[in-house]
Parts: C-alpha cells; sequence; structure tokens
C-alpha cells in the first residue's frame, strides 16, 4: 500500500505543478485577506484578536484548498484508480497531499501576516508545532468531509456544513494553544491541548482508513 500512496501521491503532485494556478489562487486569497485586515485595523495589539484572526483566516483558506480535493476527480478517472489502487491508500495518499498544500498556505500565510499585521508571538517554536497541529487538522477533517459530500450534487456546501461539528471544538482547542504560546507561557501548560489536537487527528484519519472503502464502492 506504501507504493500505491506514493504514486498516488506523485501524481497529485506533478498535477499541481503542471496546474500552479490552482496554488497560485490560493496563496493570492490569502494575501489579499490579510491586505483587507491590515487596511482595516492598521495594527492589532489585542492578542485574542490577532488569534484568532489568524485562524479564522487559515480556516477558510483551507476549505478553498482542500474543497476541490473530490471534485476535481471525473468519473472515469474514480473508475481508472477503482480498479488499480485501494480505497485506503487513495484516501491516504489524498489526506497527505492536501495537508503539504496546507503546510505551505500556512507558512506562507503566516508570514504574510506578520509582515502586514506585526508579530505578537513571545514562543515561536510552539506557535510553530500550533501551526504545523492546525493546518494538518484542516486538511484532514475537510479531507474526509469532503469525499462524503462528493457522493450529491452541492458538495462543496454540505462539505463546510459536515465539518463544523469537526472542525469546531478542534479550532477552539487550537486557538487555546496558540494563545499560550504567543503570550509564551510554559509549554508544559499546553501539553494537555496539544493532546487533544493530535488525538483528533488520529481519529479523523482512523475513520478515514475504516470508512472510506464503503464510499469508495457506492
Amino acid at each position: 500500500m506504501v507504493a500505491q500512496i506514493k504514486a498516488l501521491l506523485y501524481k497529485e503532485l506533478t498535477l499541481e505543478w503542471r496546474n500552479r494556478y490552482a496554488l497560485n489562487g490560493l496563496l493570492l486569497y490569502v494575501v489579499s485577506t490579510v491586505f483587507v485586515c491590515y487596511l482595516s485595523f492598521r495594527q492589532i495589539t489585542s492578542v485574542p484578536v490577532w488569534n484568532a484572526l489568524f485562524w479564522i483566516i487559515m480556516l477558510f483558506a483551507s476549505i478553498n484548498a482542500v474543497g476541490r480535493s473530490f471534485i476535481q476527480e471525473h468519473k472515469g478517472r474514480l473508475l481508472y484508480f477503482y480498479s488499480t489502487c485501494s480505497p485506503q491508500a487513495f484516501v491516504l495518499a489524498k489526506m497527505v497531499y492536501n495537508a503539504i498544500i496546507m503546510w505551505v498556505i500556512a507558512l506562507i500565510g503566516y508570514i504574510i501576516y506578520l509582515l502586514f499585521i506585526g508579530d505578537l508571538v513571545q514562543d515561536h517554536l510552539m506557535f510553530g508545532l500550533a501551526l504545523w497541529l492546525g493546518s494538518t487538522g484542516f486538511a484532514l477533517i475537510l479531507t474526509l468531509m469532503s469525499a462524503i459530500a462528493s457522493k450529491t450534487d452541492n458538495n462543496l456546501s454540505l462539505m463546510a456544513i459536515l465539518s463544523f461539528p469537526v472542525q469546531l471544538p478542534f479550532l477552539i482547542t487550537l486557538i487555546k494553544f496558540s494563545k499560550n504560546a504567543v503570550d509564551g507561557l510554559d509549554p508544559s501548560i499546553s501539553y494537555g491541548l496539544i493532546t487533544v489536537l493530535a488525538m483528533i487527528i488520529v481519529i479523523v484519519v482512523a475513520l478515514s482508513y475504516l470508512l472510506f472503502p464503503y464510499l469508495w464502492r457506492d
């Protein structure tokens, strides 16, 4: 299965490299959103506002990035994958690919956010961990919901609705963790929050591995 995941991941990255307009469009969306926030606020001195605004931008960027994950797959291509690879390999490859895309968007978005809005982070190492966990969690949760919603006509709207009950506790926990990093609190205070975020990610991966074969057969 590892070989299948590598082959599918290579296919996804190759297609993304050939059609870079999709990634460029996402980056333009992030830059434009941050710039509009800069024009509105100029400078944010409140840590809770600075922190929450950043993650809200990342959340909507992830919806735009991952929402097209299964939409762009035509029925003929899906039939080909159905006959050449396992459903577990297919969904795991999608998850890894979307996570990589979100890592790039989150990193560039964070740099742009610092340039325009300002840097209030005191513990950059822990905030970097929050950035990695957050972008990974957004990508994996939305990949699973995108797979479920792809079976309907109005899949993008349904994906956002289905992901809300999972995204909300994940986002709240993530905001609490990253705020501790921005405030420069002792890392041990955030260990419980890190565990919760990691467990949500593990549960989503496990559910995708177990449930996607049933969607695959439909």
